[in-house]
């Protein structure tokens, strides 16, 4: 059977982007047809200045939207990164692989970097080295299908490429894992700036729909959504970020096609109004269920003990052979 992981990191509340984008597509079609991994990558949250505490909240907050959107321990393994040695003990094999060129070229060290300087912050060494770690989180696991969003992808290669080289220099250890995309929704842009990602760190909010944002909100922030110039409700990213923005989201919601649905609008207002209401019903089973899971905090630390256990006896045996490979005295 065939193999996916796939982690979400605890910077900020989950987003409309993040469930569109990956979790909806773990909870209704990987779990059911893979072996599948779901993880709370927390060690990723660690690359920058955060608050201890704040992660943790988050990290707890992440699994149980998981679980309330649909994953199901029966099915797939859902766990904490950070319970699991065996990523960080694999992460310093590959980092012994991986190249400083190799680093540097990954697209979201140099966006990420340049904030920080701009800031005038300094970038931690994790920053630099994440996209490795990201690589043992995959490879760990013999992993076959990495289901990520367009701007992962990179990191992906980066995984593919140091499963080959470490196979060629040391011996077969790795399955070379693949990126997977779904079709509509992969990529959820920033309601206030459409060119930018809905992203989950940018606390700004008018532009973010958080999965636990209240109706009301949703509609709002919807509403107030930036379009573009002109009357005519056409679909065309480059041209037209902002109505195209709204159409993926709504043909992501209903299961349509975002061009189709172009052509039965007349007004913005219209699209909006739609656009709002199904993403308030896309909602609401989540956060009936997410607010069932935080009344039983006991069942979803549960699920997360069982979930890490399970997760290191699968990865254990393939970090070790890495460790006896590259000449390490493995346990």
């Amino acid at each position: 059977m065939t193999r996916v992981f796939s982690g979400i990191k605890p910077t900020g509340h989950l987003t409309l982007g993040n469930y569109l984008g990956a979790v909806r597509q773990w909870a209704e079609v990987a779990q059911h047809r893979t072996d599948a991994l779901f993880c709370v990558v927390d060690m990723h949250a660690l690359t920058v200045d955060h608050d201890p505490a704040r992660v943790r909240r988050l990290s707890r907050q992440a699994a149980t939207l998981l679980l309330a959107s649909g994953l199901d321990p029966e099915l797939c393994t859902v766990f904490v990164q950070s319970q699991v040695d065996e990523h960080a003990r694999l992460s310093y094999v590959l980092e012994c692989v991986a190249t400083d060129g190799e680093a540097r070229r990954m697209i979201q060290y140099k966006e990420k970097a340049a904030r920080e300087r701009e800031r005038g912050g300094s970038v931690r060494l994790s920053l630099l080295t994440y996209p490795v770690l990201m690589a043992a989180d995959i490879l760990a696991y013999g992993t076959d299908e990495v289901p990520v969003g367009d701007d992962q992808t990179q990191h992906v290669e980066l995984a593919r490429d140091l499963a080959v080289r470490f196979n060629q220099r040391y011996g077969q250890a790795f399955v070379v894992p693949r990126a997977t995309h779904p079709k509509v929704g992969a990529r959820v842009m920033n309601l206030q700036e459409p060119t930018s990602k809905m992203g989950k760190t940018d606390d700004a909010g008018p532009g973010i729909v958080y999965l636990l944002d209240e109706p009301d909100v949703v509609r709002k922030k919807i509403m107030r959504a930036v379009t573009d110039s002109g009357r005519e409700v056409v679909y065309d990213r480059v041209a037209r970020p902002g109505l195209a923005n709204l159409l993926d989201i709504l043909a992501a919601c209903e299961g349509g096609n975002p061009e189709d649905l172009s052509g039965v609008y007349e007004s913005y207002g219209a699209l909006k109004k739609d656009t709002a209401e199904a993403v308030v019903e896309l909602l609401r089973p989540v956060q009936q269920r997410h607010k069932e899971l935080c009344a039983d905090p006991a069942y979803v630390e549960e699920v997360l003990r069982l979930g890490a256990a399970k997760a290191r006896e699968m990865a254990r045996p393939r970090v070790d052979a890495a460790y006896r490979a590259i000449g390490l005295l493995a346990g």
